[in-house]
């Protein structure tokens, strides 16, 4: 089976309104809404398992993460009535995405948590996974089947287009229609009073971002200087050129982007050209 779907979705918890304090309810609205979208294309698509890229997971040093734990679950802090989400993991295609790396030439681990056994083992759900699920497939009853990959920020860019080009050899063989998220939220600098305090950077990285999505041209984005990167506080660079190695000749949609406080979200859809 294809890969029949692809996002870029962001992962703050305003994307979610019923996260969201009484203060926050008005911000990030056309982010809610691209969120939704998002969602309602995912279900036309009608994948039986979605691969999530998060930046929020496992950090290895050098080398990519993939999950390889039973189910993973995880909560959102602070939030009542809580959102929380107990997704299963599909683990031979883990395995096989873990494998993939290996042959590619490119450092990678498998991570499970608590049992020593990975078919009763529970890996923590992180918010980077939460949030994108929250409306593409982890409320679905059942909850549909996962597979989180982590990047590996030390690894050069092009070994993240690589990676994604790894999952898409895996995908073109396997039996399941697979959709690939790229969780991302950008520039982190856009606000003085923000905890990464305000960069022109983030700005400017954001505008090369939107553009590149805009006009279809994700191989460009390995051209960003990762200087801009870093200055911008940038959470997105790297899932996003995984996306690219998966998605080559594909179709974006931009759909939402705003940054309604310190940091940048953007929706965006890809299919099939």
């Amino acid at each position: 089976m294809p890969l029949v779907f692809a996002a870029i979705a962001p992962h703050g918890g305003l994307a979610i309104a019923e996260a969201c304090s009484p203060d926050e309810r008005d911000l990030a609205t056309v982010t809610r809404a691209g969120m939704e979208e998002l969602g309602r294309r995912f279900g036309v698509a009608n994948p039986d398992v979605v691969i999530v890229a998060t930046p929020h997971n496992v950090h290895i040093s050098n080398a990519l993460g993939v999950v390889v734990a039973n189910r993973i679950k995880g909560r959102l802090n602070g939030v009542t009535p809580p959102i929380e989400l107990d997704v299963p993991s599909e683990i031979d295609l883990a395995l096989r995405v873990l494998e993939a790396f290996g042959v590619a030439g490119l450092p990678a681990a498998g991570v499970s948590f608590g049992s020593n056994d990975t078919e009763t083992a529970v890996a923590p759900m992180d918010w980077g996974v939460l949030i994108p699920l929250w409306f593409m497939g982890g409320r679905r009853e059942p909850p549909m089947p996962v597979v989180v990959v982590t990047p590996a920020r030390e690894l050069p860019a092009a070994d993240h287009v690589t990676a994604g080009v790894a999952i898409a050899s895996v995908v073109a063989t396997s039996q399941l229609r697979v959709a690939f998220i790229a969780s991302a939220d950008h520039g982190h600098a856009h606000l003085e009073g923000g905890p990464y305090g305000y960069h022109p950077a983030a700005a400017e990285y954001d505008s090369i971002v939107c553009e590149r999505v805009r006009t279809d041209r994700l191989d460009k984005l390995i051209e960003i200087p990762q200087e801009l990167v870093e200055k911008a506080k940038a959470d997105s660079w790297w899932q996003m050129l995984m996306l690219h190695g998966v998605t080559d000749g594909w179709r974006g949609d931009l759909i939402s982007y705003e940054a309604p406080t310190y940091f940048g979200m953007l929706t965006a859809a890809y299919l099939p050209s």
